[in-house]
C-alpha cells in the first residue's frame, strides 16, 4: 500500500472482504509501538456522540406528540 499525497491510503479488497468492511465502516485508528493498528469503532458509541451533540438543539416549540401526528396518516382526503 501507499500513501496518498492526501495521505489516503486503500485497504485491499482481499482484507475488507475477509472482515466484512462494507463503504461506510467506520474505523479507529491507533499506533501501538511502530504500528498503526486499526479497528472497528464502537458504533454504539458514535450514536451516543450524535445524540449528545443534537440534544437541545430542536427549536420547534411542538410536543413530540404533534410531531409525530405531521407524520402519521390522517386518512382518506
Amino acid at each position: 500500500m501507499r500513501i496518498t499525497t492526501k495521505g489516503r491510503v486503500t485497504i485491499p479488497r482481499a482484507i475488507r472482504d475477509q472482515l466484512g468492511l462494507l463503504p461506510h465502516t467506520e474505523l479507529e485508528c491507533r499506533v501501538r509501538g511502530e504500528e498503526v493498528v486499526l479497528t472497528r469503532a464502537d458504533s454504539r458509541q458514535r450514536g451516543l456522540r450524535v445524540v449528545a451533540h443534537l440534544s437541545g438543539r430542536g427549536d420547534i416549540p411542538m410536543t413530540t406528540d404533534e410531531i409525530l401526528a405531521l407524520t402519521r396518516d390522517a386518512g382518506p382526503v
